[in-house]
């Protein structure tokens, strides 16, 4: 498949998330009104906070270390059971319904939340048990990595890659917004992300956050 369009020849936006993140959830849905609004296709990847803090643990906060180590793993180690064993169309609805539960419905990412979206979404609640399993890790890390050599390092999660001036893909961590900019709103950010993304040796805009996510 090209990268300059999918199957159905709608515009390729690729997406790569943590099902943990906040932040990562709060773009993720602002992709999903650009699909309204923009002749555009979101095709969906994993990438690891954990993997992406593994070697700067003893640099960062407790708490947050602590949530790497013991909650990270497990959510995005289903995701890529899921995808490897029932195919990438699996992962965008999997995503959206374990998303919903850990932010929207404040369950956070527990065995109860990962069984109940696998059911939603019709998956085999056994997937589950990957939460413990590293049988995918590899398949996961280059995920991970694939996302990560597109935008370079210094970053988080999300990364997107969109078309450039050239057609060739530019990535970008974010954008970082709350709420989900929706309908009008969700276009002039997308034209607003093409637009940018035109622009040779154009890097980085940025302001520090005063507003947490806003899950609605």
């Amino acid at each position: 498949m090209s990268d300059n369009s999918t199957a159905n020849g709608r515009t390729p936006v690729d997406f790569w998330f943590d099902p943990l993140c906040p932040w990562a959830w709060m773009t993720s849905r602002w992709m999903l009104e650009v699909e309204k609004v923009r002749d555009v296709e979101v095709r969906w990847h994993v990438m690891s906070l954990a993997v992406l803090n593994e070697d700067k643990l003893d640099q960062l906060p407790e708490e947050y270390r602590d949530m790497l180590e013991n909650k990270a793993w497990g959510p995005v180690r289903v995701v890529v059971a899921a995808q490897q064993k029932h195919g990438d169309e699996v992962v965008g609805p999997l995503y959206t319904a374990l998303g919903t539960r850990f932010h929207n419905k404040g369950e956070g990412p527990t065995p109860a939340a990962i069984v109940t979206a696998l059911e939603e979404v019709g998956l085999p609640v056994e997937l589950a048990a990957y939460a413990d399993s590293d049988a995918y890790d590899t398949e996961l890390r280059a995920s991970h990595k694939e996302g990560i050599d597109k935008v370079g390092q210094e970053v988080g999660t999300p990364v997107i890659a969109v078309p450039g001036a050239d057609g060739e893909q530019i990535a970008f961590f974010g954008p970082v917004v709350t709420p989900a900019p929706k309908g009008e709103d969700a276009a002039k950010l997308w034209d607003g992300t093409l637009l940018v993304a035109s622009i040779p040796g154009f890097y980085e805009i940025k302001r520090t956050r005063t507003q947490g996510p806003i899950f609605d």
